[in-house]
């Protein structure tokens, strides 16, 4: 199976942070410090960390705009 960009950026937009202080806010809604914290301390291992450590580098590049189109097609 393959996986595409937009199938990774779905999963962003979809899936919930599962422990912690923001448990339940998507991915994508995380606030950047707490992604910065995560970011010095290391990210969780696993697909979690990787999906957190892309957040964190969208949000730092200032791209978060681009998940606006996503949020409308993938509205739960």
């Amino acid at each position: 199976m393959e996986i595409t960009n937009r199938q990774i950026l779905k999963e962003l937009v979809q899936n919930e942070m599962p422990f912690g202080k923001y448990k339940g806010r998507k991915l994508i809604d995380l606030p950047e410090f707490y992604l910065s914290w995560f970011q010095s301390k290391g990210f969780p291992s696993g697909k979690l960390g990787k999906q957190l450590a892309l957040v964190y580098e969208i949000k730092i590049n200032g791209l978060d705009y681009l998940f606006e189109p996503l949020r409308k097609d993938f509205k739960n």
